[in-house]
C-alpha cells in the first residue's frame, strides 16, 4: 500500500511538471491504472447532416448510372433488336415529357399575361397545337390500359401497331419516313373525289364567269396541272357563300376533306363541319403568325413539318422546293377573310397534288 502511493506521487508530480503539447494531452483517468493518449478531435470527422445526405445522392446516383451502363451493354450485347427498340422508346418519353413542360410553361405565360392562342409567336403555336394532337394520342392508350393485366396487350399492340398507337417520338428514323408516305397515300386517295365534288358545285354557281373559272381548274388538276396563287384566289367569292361555304358543305363532301386532313371522317355533320373549320382556322392563325416571322427564319425540318400539315408530302422533297410551295401558301392564306375560309380548306388538295415531284 504503501509503495503504490509512493508510485502515485512521483506520477503526480511527474505530470505537473511537464506542460502538454499543443497536439497531444496527457490524462490521468480514474478507474484506470495508466494514462490514457489520444489526438485532438478534428472537425472534418464529423460532417453535417446536409453533406452527409448530399453524399449519399452523390453515391446513389453514381451507381444508377453504372448498373445502368452495365444492363445497356448487356441488352445491346445480347439482344440487340430489342435494345434498338428500348432506346427509341426511352427517348421518346424523354422528348414527350420536355415538350409537355414547354407546352405548361407556354400555357402558365398565356395565363400570366392574358395572351390569347393566336398572339403567341409561330414556334409557340405550333408546338401547342402539335402537343395536344401528341397527347389526345397518348391518354387514348393509357385509356385501354387502365383494366388489369391490360398494359402486357396494350405492349403488344404497340409492338405491333406503332403508327396507330404512337406518336412520332417513338418512331424509329425510318419509320418516320414510311409513316409519313403511308398517312399521304391515304389522305391522297380522297383527292379526286374533292375534285368531282368541286365540279359538282359548279353548276350550283350563278355568276358565269366564276363558274367557268371554277371548271376551268378542275380540269387543270385533273391533267396534272400546278395552279397559281391567281387561279386560286380568283374562285375566293365560290367559297364565302353558296354553293361551297362552310355551312353549305354537303355531308360527303366534309368526309372527304376530313380525310384529306388527317380527321376522323366518322363523326356526325355537325362535328364534322365544326372540326374542319377550328381546324382551318388554327391554321390560317400559324400562317399569320409565319408570314411575320418569315419562312427564312424556320429550319429545313420546320420546313417539312409546316408543308406536311398543309397537305404536301415535303420527305422526298428538296428544302428550297418545299419553301417556295409553302410561299405560295402562304399568300394565298394571309389574303383570305374568316368567310372564305373554306377555299384555305380545298386548298390542301389544289395547291398539292400535282406539285413537282408529288405527282406519282
Amino acid at each position: 500500500m504503501a509503495l503504490s502511493r509512493v508510485c502515485w506521487a512521483r506520477a503526480a508530480l511527474w505530470g505537473s511538471a511537464v506542460a502538454p503539447g499543443p497536439f497531444v494531452t496527457r490524462r490521468l483517468q480514474l478507474g484506470r491504472s495508466g494514462p490514457a493518449w489520444r489526438a485532438p478531435r478534428s472537425s472534418r470527422l464529423h460532417l453535417s447532416p446536409k453533406a452527409d445526405v448530399k453524399n449519399l445522392i452523390s453515391y446513389v446516383v453514381t451507381k444508377t448510372r453504372a448498373i445502368n451502363g452495365t444492363y445497356h451493354r448487356f441488352l445491346g450485347r445480347h439482344f440487340p433488336r430489342f435494345y434498338a427498340l428500348y432506346t427509341v422508346f426511352m427517348k421518346g418519353i424523354q422528348m414527350l415529357w420536355a415538350d409537355g413542360k414547354k407546352a405548361r410553361r407556354i400555357k402558365a405565360n398565356m395565363w400570366k399575361h392574358n395572351v390569347k392562342f393566336h398572339q403567341l409567336s409561330y414556334r409557340e403555336m405550333e408546338h401547342l397545337r402539335q402537343f395536344r394532337r401528341d397527347i389526345t394520342k397518348c391518354l387514348f392508350v393509357g385509356i385501354i390500359s387502365i383494366p388489369p393485366f391490360a398494359n402486357y396487350l396494350v405492349f403488344l399492340l404497340m409492338y405491333l401497331f406503332p403508327r396507330q398507337l404512337l406518336v412520332k417520338h417513338f418512331w424509329t428514323p425510318k419509320q418516320q419516313i414510311d409513316f409519313l408516305d403511308i398517312y399521304h397515300s391515304l389522305r391522297k386517295q380522297s383527292h379526286s373525289e374533292i375534285i368531282t365534288h368541286l365540279e359538282r358545285a359548279s353548276a350550283l354557281v350563278s355568276d358565269e364567269r366564276l363558274r367557268w373559272h371554277l371548271t376551268d381548274l378542275c380540269t387543270k388538276v385533273q391533267n396534272g396541272v400546278h395552279p397559281t396563287a391567281h387561279d386560286i384566289l380568283a374562285l375566293r367569292e365560290c367559297f364565302s357563300t353558296r354553293p361551297l361555304g362552310f355551312s353549305q358543305l354537303q355531308a360527303t363532301h366534309m368526309r372527304a376533306l376530313s380525310r384529306a386532313m388527317l380527321l376522323n371522317p366518322h363523326l356526325p355533320p355537325a362535328v364534322l363541319r365544326w372540326r374542319l373549320k377550328s381546324h382551318t382556322t388554327v391554321i390560317q392563325q400559324l400562317d399569320r403568325a409565319l408570314a411575320q416571322l418569315g419562312i427564312g427564319q424556320l429550319t429545313a425540318q420546320e420546313v417539312k413539318s409546316a408543308c406536311y400539315l398543309r397537305g404536301l408530302n415535303s420527305t422526298h422533297i428538296a428544302d428550297d422546293r418545299c419553301r417556295t410551295w409553302l410561299g405560295e401558301w402562304l399568300q394565298i392564306s394571309c389574303s383570305l377573310k374568316e368567310t372564305e375560309l373554306s377555299l384555305l380548306l380545298h386548298n390542301v388538295v389544289l395547291l398539292s397534288t400535282n406539285y413537282l415531284e408529288t405527282r406519282r
